[in-house]
């Protein structure tokens, strides 16, 4: 009794196996290259390594508009100014340069930085 399952069981799973090997016959290389250039053409897939390129920014104001915007930015002190953003904020000493002298000589004198050789690295 098992051995006739086994048998059945087998025969059913090896019986689709021929027809799967007829179906998928191997293309020839030239069609191959036929439906790759046929999907190019149709926008199915992209051609290359970059997908398609975005479409270029256009501004929707004249630049009259801009540099209006700008210098009202710039009169409000909103406008960052440097290398990027928060740039102002990263320069702490917004004083003379007396005042910043006075300071380090100050921080100097009171032992929290060092001076010359004493500077510990």
């Amino acid at each position: 009794m098992k051995t006739a399952l086994l048998a059945l069981g087998a025969l059913v799973m090896f019986s689709g196996m021929p027809a799967v090997a007829q179906e998928a016959a191997p293309k020839t290389r030239a069609a191959v290259r036929a439906e790759a250039a046929s999907a190019v053409k149709d926008g199915t897939i992209d051609n290359g390594e970059v997908t398609k390129p975005a479409a270029p920014m256009k501004s929707t104001k004249n630049r009259a508009e801009v540099r209006r915007e700008a210098a009202a930015a710039e009169k409000a002190g909103t406008l960052v100014k440097g290398e990027g953003p928060g740039a102002a904020a990263s320069r702490p000493n917004q004083g003379s340069r007396a005042a910043v002298r006075a300071e380090a000589a100050s921080a100097v004198k009171s032992g929290q930085i060092g001076k010359g050789p004493d500077v510990k690295k």
